[in-house]
């Protein structure tokens, strides 16, 4: 099928033995009840094969919705699926999950990565040398400001090493604003940010970038922040315009195979209509652009 035809949200994209491996959110089951993850093989970014189931919800496995953001990682021998799992008794959380190819198929390895009394979603692997750091979102429901959170990782990715610490809130970015259905969809009175989508990525200058999601002017958007330390805990400076404008969010860089970093996101916006797009990006002055013309 071609990549217009690929229906999920939250792409991400793992390059591997010469191949690109897409994961992502299922648009159709995204806002209700869901109980998998596929994934998608190409060799040129346009045609794929899949979907490809890579879990299943087994009998009595808690979760039965919020199947949301697989990220799929090439670690340690083995591959890892870190994603956002929920269910009606507790509040969503970041989970891994493990298999011996990158098609899986997977089966549950973590416990709740993120803290429990959290509501937390959209997790991202960074590595710092040999150490490993997760960053997620806090979501939204339990404070209103939308915080990036990061936590260390003991080796095995199976469980934080000590208490998440704040990195920024979405309310710090100029481009961010408010949510306008806080109350309507959520029962939020006054103003509620959020944060989703964090991906890290240091440039050949040694600059560390992230992008990540929140609501602009034009609906869904990404941002761009810079480590003023360069390592993950910043502080992160805000880029006051946005990386992505409009209807678009939750990206991710990656790679090619031809050696060139690229950006995918999920455009449009609307519901199940939803598809990977893929943008050239460039290092210009300290940070990344987007090149729009390919």
């Amino acid at each position: 099928m071609k990549t217009t035809e690929v229906n999920i949200r939250d792409p991400f994209v793992l390059v591997y033995n010469h191949k690109y491996y897409l994961y992502g959110t299922r648009s159709a089951t995204c806002w209700g009840k869901a109980d998998g993850f596929d994934c998608y093989v190409s060799e040129d970014m346009d045609n794929w094969q899949g979907p490809i189931e890579i879990f299943h919800r087994p009998e009595g496995f808690f979760a039965d919705q919020n199947y949301w953001a697989p990220e799929c990682y090439s670690y340690q021998g083995s591959f890892y699926l870190v994603t956002t799992l929920g269910a009606e008794d507790r509040k969503k959380g970041v989970y891994i999950l493990k298999a011996d190819q990158p098609t899986g198929p997977f089966v549950p390895y973590s416990e709740q990565i993120t803290p429990k009394e959290w509501a937390s979603i959209d997790g991202t692997l960074y590595f710092e040398g040999e150490v490993p750091y997760l960053i997620f979102s806090h979501s939204f429901e339990d404070q209103p400001d939308g915080d990036m959170c990061v936590v260390e990782l003991s080796k095995d990715l199976k469980e934080p090493m000590g208490e998440p610490k704040l990195l920024f809130s979405a309310n710090e970015a100029e481009w961010a604003h408010s949510v306008p259905f806080a109350k309507k969809e959520f029962g939020m009175d006054g103003d509620v940010y959020f944060t989703d989508g964090p991906c890290v990525f240091k440039l050949s200058d040694g600059t560390l970038t992230m992008t990540w999601s929140s609501w602009g002017t034009k609906g869904y958007a990404i941002g761009q922040a810079i480590s003023k330390t360069g390592n993950v805990f910043g502080p992160w400076e805000q880029i006051a315009t946005p990386f992505w404008p409009e209807n678009g969010g939750h990206g991710m860089i990656f790679t090619d195979l031809n050696g060139q970093q690229q950006f995918t996101l999920h455009y449009p916006n609307d519901k199940y209509q939803e598809h990977p797009c893929f943008y050239r990006v460039r290092e210009v002055a300290g940070k990344l652009t987007i090149d729009r013309s390919n």
